[in-house]
């Protein structure tokens, strides 16, 4: 299955979980007499939306190259995580502006059923985030990354809401307000998730170099290159689920074009066979031209032949 078609199928069983979840926390929350199920519900709405423009974004971000977007579309998809990102801090907003008004306002206390209720969609939810996290690896999406964050936010909702009716139960009258508490400081948690959501995308669209594993790993396969003696600039960037690499290769001065045409040619074959996750790499030729290039420079893969290794 295609990086594609796996992100995509994530986001549909993302839509029906969060679709679910929202009826059946909205109903027990209404019977139940619990404003952090509500309020929970309420978040599980906005996750449906989200949801839905994160697979309308992911179609689009795969779209193949065009004339007018060489390099892709793949950059839509962290502006498309900034969207969902704002879905999370609207709900967080939301939940925190009804529990603060909840908090002062006399009402029953929630019913013990909710608890059965919020227990069963804690561990749903974090199952959920667990299957989404683990397909956003697989596919590198950034977007599926920040939907598989909003099952954990939904988890963190529902933990919070689960101790404050637990506490409102236990201790009854006079801390009816308990679940409204926990679903304040929930909102808080979820804000800070979204922030950890947001700085990667943030870096991603800017092209801050934040891949230095890859670029390792780029060093590290063109040092087995024969003919390639070192690499100097290495520049990685993400468009989407696929990645760009910029390299400079350092050959002997001494060879024809045509020769470190073909190095080139060698170099970039081996970065796609080992790294097929890339899409473009661009590779400049560097000569080599003994004592007048420092070790600093091309460290730590200043000979890349299977004599010198």
């Amino acid at each position: 299955m295609t990086r594609e078609k796996t992100a995509l199928n994530a986001v549909w069983f993302s839509l029906l979980s969060n679709a679910a979840l929202a009826l059946i926390k909205g109903i027990s929350g209404i019977v139940g007499n619990s404003h952090a199920l509500v309020a929970d519900a309420i978040e599980s709405t906005a996750d449906v939306f989200s949801s839905l423009l994160v697979l309308v974004g992911l179609k689009y971000a795969n779209r193949p190259a065009d004339e007018n977007h060489p390099y892709g579309h793949g950059k839509a998809e962290p502006l498309l995580t900034f969207v969902v990102v704002g879905f999370l801090m609207i709900s967080a907003t939301f939940i925190a502006y009804e529990s603060i008004r909840n908090i002062g306002r006399p009402h029953e206390l929630p019913k013990p059923f909710t608890l059965v209720v919020l227990g069963a969609i804690i561990l749903w939810k974090e199952i959920s985030y667990r299957i989404v996290i683990r397909k956003s690896r697989d596919t590198g999406s950034s977007s599926l990354k920040a939907d598989a964050w909003h099952h954990r936010s939904d988890a963190i909702t529902s933990v919070a809401a689960f101790i404050g009716i637990s506490i409102a139960l236990f201790l009854g009258e006079g801390y009816e307000a308990a679940d409204d508490w926990a679903a304040l400081l929930a909102s808080a948690v979820i804000v800070y998730n979204g922030y950890l959501i947001f700085r990667p995308a943030l870096g991603e669209v800017i092209d801050e170099q934040l891949y230095e594993d890859r670029i390792q790993k780029v060093r590290e396969i063109a040092s087995r290159v024969d003919g390639i003696m070192g690499t100097e600039k290495c520049y990685v960037r993400k468009t989407g689920m696929k990645y760009n690499i910029d390299l400079h290769a350092i050959v002997d001065a001494e060879i024809s074009v045509r020769e470190g045409h073909k190095l080139a040619h060698d170099l970039k074959n081996a970065l796609q066979e080992e790294m097929p996750d890339t899409e473009h790499i661009l590779i400049h030729i560097e000569p080599y031209e003994g004592e007048d290039r420092t070790t600093e420079t091309i460290s730590p893969y200043k000979f890349s032949s299977r004599e010198d290794l």
